[in-house]
């Protein structure tokens, strides 16, 4: 899933306005489970490289917070399942949320649309019930859709394939910068983004944590200033590998079948 495409994509259909809100991690300690450690490369750029091979096996707990949007969740390839959970906020105290679930080739979404969600008809039918989808009418939404050969919701392999400088700065932790200029498709950079960066795209500042294992448990990209894109971070931390816990299916009382203004509202 995309988080910036999330944002996005709910501006489209409510024309809300958000803001950043705040996201705690307690991921700098050491995460448990996963594949036996490794020797943690002693080359800074080796190491963060190595530090993203872990994601590939679909077992972890995530966090990110971009500019107006925060989540959290879990990705399970064991059981073919994951959870994402996000949260938008305009900064006067009004937010929106999804909870999305999926298992198999089955996938459910809870949505808080707050206060918008009495202007929008039939919305009160599905407030605090999980919408079962149907998957051949989310399959091409970016929103609504989740791919389990791509696991990585900060697409954090991706960004750090572009170091151009880095240095270790600490036990476990890094700081340099990244040549996000030709990146496209990227879950923590749109292509509108880079391209209002401009030439800053070519140096956009990063700090990355390791636990003791080499793996990498936080990512963090200082977003200067661009357009009317105001100054931001956008943090991605990972947690719990080898030993996430797999999703779980809504209960039937809380679940009712999607009605069309769900597709309708992320197409």
């Amino acid at each position: 899933m995309n988080i910036r495409r999330w944002s996005a994509g709910v501006l489209a259909a409510t024309l809300f306005i958000p803001a950043l809100a705040a996201c705690n991690s307690k991921t700098d300690e050491p995460a448990a489970g996963g594949s036996p450690a490794a020797a943690v490369p002693a080359d800074p750029k080796e190491a963060l490289l190595a530090s993203t091979k872990e994601l590939e096996q679909g077992n972890f707990t995530f966090t990110l917070a971009a500019d107006g949007v925060t989540g959290k969740g879990l990705i399970h390839k064991p059981s073919n399942s994951a959870q994402i959970t996000m949260t938008m906020s305009d900064g006067t105290g009004s937010s929106m949320g999804m909870d999305l679930i999926y298992i198999e080739s089955e996938s459910w979404v809870k949505l808080d649309l707050g206060e918008l969600g009495d202007m929008i008809p039939g919305a009160a039918a599905t407030k605090d019930k999980y919408q079962h989808l149907d998957q051949s009418k989310v399959k091409d939404s970016e929103v609504l859709s989740l791919d389990m050969a791509d696991v990585d919701p900060g697409d954090s392999a991706n960004l750090l394939k572009t170091i151009t400088d880095v240095q270790k700065s600490g036990e476990g932790a890094y700081s340099g910068k990244l040549d996000v200029s030709t990146v496209t498709n990227s879950d923590a950079l749109d292509q509108d983004l880079v391209k209002a960066l401009g030439a800053q795209a070519k140096a956009l500042p990063f700090t990355a944590k390791l636990d003791a294992q080499g793996r990498l448990t936080e990512l963090v990209l200082a977003v200067p200033a661009a357009g009317e894109t105001k100054a931001h971070e956008i943090k991605v931390t990972y947690a719990d590998y080898g030993s996430a816990a797999a999703a779980q299916k809504p209960s039937a009382d809380k679940v009712v079948e999607a009605p069309a203004q769900t597709y309708e509202m992320f197409k």
